[in-house]
């Protein structure tokens, strides 16, 4: 475990050592003794030992880590730090996969799909004004349930007989829709195939992409009162079995990280940390420290 933990710092301080910039971001004379490599790599393997709330970390951390981090600041103080990091783990999540990229084929078929991250839910997400600059009420339909968050649209590469890596992420607002959604990543896609789900299939959104060298290949959607025909419903059963992985990705990100369970974020800076530190932690895992 001590290895596992040497290697994770090292690899936060090269990452940290290829961006300078996260270094003066602050602009200020503020100097604390614990650096921010070692908030990283505090919460990095907190997680990675199935800690998944930031109290929990900071207390394993503080029980039997303690003597590695000697200068580790208050529980206030390190929450609060940790909130202003968020621009650093969205940055290690391109590093990581760019550093892996031995296993991002440019040729690989592309699966998208979506998975709510809930502030509040039921009853309580009409009255949840947490980080409302990003978040609203929306409806899970897997759930069939109202809850008040953020979306995390998900382009993963498809890997056979193994989980797909992520190559792309974004959130939106929870109400908005998955197309809209998928219209917004589109200067971000490049050539291949690209798998999406009933409400991607829209014939506009698919000729856009299409001049653009993707091929968003979709379920056949059916008009009202027409009748489901076997071609169509093999069709579908096709471009369903292909989307699979990313369901099982969810379920495995879910497990591994808590992502979908934001209820104790109490702030956007910490939704972001909440986000985009959980993804880091999960590429992490799918690329072994690559």
């Amino acid at each position: 475990m001590e290895h596992e933990l040497i290697e994770l710092y090292l690899l936060v301080c090269r990452f940290y050592d290829k961006r300078p910039d996260l270094k003066y971001q602050r602009l200020s004379n503020f100097r604390p003794r614990c650096t921010d490599e070692e908030l990283l790599t505090m919460y990095l393997f907190g997680h990675l030992q199935g800690f998944h709330e930031q109290r929990r970390i900071y207390q394993y951390v503080r029980r039997h880590w303690h003597g590695w981090f000697p200068a580790l600041p208050s529980y206030q103080a390190f929450n609060r730090r940790l909130n202003l990091l968020a621009p650093a783990f969205e940055q290690l999540i391109g590093n990581v996969l760019e550093t892996a990229g031995g296993q991002l084929a440019p040729a690989a078929d592309r699966l998208i799909d979506s998975l709510p991250v809930m502030l509040a839910k039921g009853s309580r997400s009409s009255r949840a004004r947490v980080a409302s600059e990003v978040a609203d009420k929306g409806f899970c339909a897997s759930k069939s349930r109202y809850y008040y968050g953020v979306q995390l649209h998900t382009i993963a590469l498809r890997r056979t007989a193994r989980l797909p890596i992520p190559a792309l992420f974004s959130l939106s607002r929870a109400l908005q829709h998955d197309l809209s959604a998928l219209r917004e990543l589109n200067p971000a896609l490049g050539d291949g195939v690209l798998f999406g789900d009933k409400a991607d299939a829209d014939a506009e959104t698919k000729t856009v992409f299409a001049q653009r060298g993707t091929h968003l290949v979709t379920p056949y959607k059916r008009k009202r009162n027409e009748p489901m025909t076997a071609a169509p419903a093999l069709w579908s059963r096709f471009v369903s079995g292909i989307r699979q992985p990313s369901e099982g990705f969810f379920g495995w990100l879910i497990q591994r990280t808590n992502i979908q369970n934001a209820s104790r974020v109490r702030s956007t800076k910490g939704l972001f940390v909440h986000c985009y530190g959980k993804l880091a932690v999960a590429c992490l895992l799918l690329t072994s420290y690559s």
